[in-house]
């Protein structure tokens, strides 16, 4: 069970949604009323007692403010490339790209693609998908040349979201 917000989504949400569309998993969104502060209240608390959104439910595990890989790897080096690359997403691409229409970031650690077809190597992880919610937006502004101008970066991204988990997500994404 994933709860989340009515109508609008967070990015964490559509990392989550992307994650169980991925896998082909069968789940339940649970819409929490912010403006309501039902997030702040049982018995959304005992899902996460620091009511922030989303929280996962699978049974008697509840799920929250952690990054479940939900497509690791057996691959200790591959996880260990995965679990970088997602600390340099979370520290050094969310922010930059967030004030993206200030600024354009310096994006030079991209040209990893020059190296690899995706961030942790040469396979699709969650470190790539942890990109997809912000980039959905970011690439119908009129800055979204800082992708496309770049021949690996742009591939990469044209890999992402021509994922059908990627296009069955985006589409319910509020711009």
């Amino acid at each position: 069970m994933a709860h989340g917000v009515a109508g609008w989504r967070t990015k964490d949400q559509n990392v989550v949604l992307l994650c169980l569309h991925e896998k082909g998993l069968v789940y339940d969104l649970h819409p929490v009323d912010l403006a309501g502060g039902a997030h702040k209240q049982p018995p959304y608390l005992s899902l996460n007692p620091f009511g922030q959104i989303p929280a996962l439910e699978d049974g008697k595990v509840s799920l929250f403010e952690c990054r479940p890989n939900l497509l690791r790897s057996n691959s200790l080096s591959k996880s260990a490339l995965v679990e970088t690359w997602m600390e340099v997403e979370a520290h050094r691409f969310n922010g930059p790209i967030s004030e993206i229409l200030r600024q354009i970031p310096c994006m030079g650690w991209l040209e990893r693609f020059s190296k690899s077809k995706y961030l942790a190597g040469e396979s699709y992880s969650l470190v790539d998908l942890h990109h997809i919610p912000t980039l959905v937006y970011f690439m119908t502004t009129p800055k979204a040349n800082a992708i496309t101008s770049r021949l690996h970066v742009n591939a990469w991204w044209n890999d992402i979201s021509s994922r059908p988990a990627t296009i069955e997500v985006s589409t319910n994404m509020k711009l």
